[in-house]
């Protein structure tokens, strides 16, 4: 892969309920980092999007996010110059309208939290993909494994979708089997 530039997202992206809490996902960041360690050993060169603080693979250079909004606005950045776009993030679906600024109080009632959803990072990568670019996408299912991910080849415009059936036992999130 010497002379390729390869960009790869890690981790579950963090949305605010307030100063201390967040909407996530159980994603570790681990599937991602091993991806950008293997291709910084074969020769690319590796940015890595990531919103956990893993080890850094020798050779790669990590841009720091959190939100889905943060990782869509440095994919946006990164991946037009990319040959090969991995988006093995998990991306949340959803996140607050609007996060309280200070720390929500157990003794002030149960909070009402109105949700809206997070931009598609990856359908935009699709739609803007550059020819010649490999765009390959993730799907974590726990039901309709093969359909659910062929849907989401065609529908994002990918080159290579990865579907993992999350809810089998020792396979997903955090797990070396991947």
């Amino acid at each position: 892969l010497a002379g390729t530039h390869v960009v790869v997202s890690a981790g579950g992206t963090r949305e605010p309920i307030d100063a201390v809490r967040v909407i996530a996902n159980r994603s570790s960041g681990k599937q991602g980092y091993a991806i950008a360690a293997e291709a910084a050993a074969r020769g690319a060169q590796v940015t890595l999007v990531s919103t956990v603080e893993l080890p850094v693979p020798a050779g790669v250079v990590v841009r720091a996010v959190e939100t889905a909004a943060q990782m869509q606005a440095a994919l946006t950045e990164l991946a037009p110059h990319a040959q090969v776009v991995v988006m093995a993030a998990a991306v949340a679906d959803f996140r607050p309208v609007a996060a309280a600024t200070g720390k929500l109080k157990k003794d002030q009632g149960v909070p009402q939290i109105v949700l809206e959803p997070t931009p598609d990072i990856l359908a935009g990568l699709g739609a803007t993909k550059p020819a010649g670019q490999v765009l390959v996408g993730f799907a974590a299912e726990t039901s309709d494994l093969l359909a659910n991910a062929q849907g989401k080849l065609e529908r994002k415009r990918l080159d290579l979708v990865v579907a993992n059936d999350v809810s089998a036992p020792g396979v997903g999130f955090q797990h070396d089997t991947n």
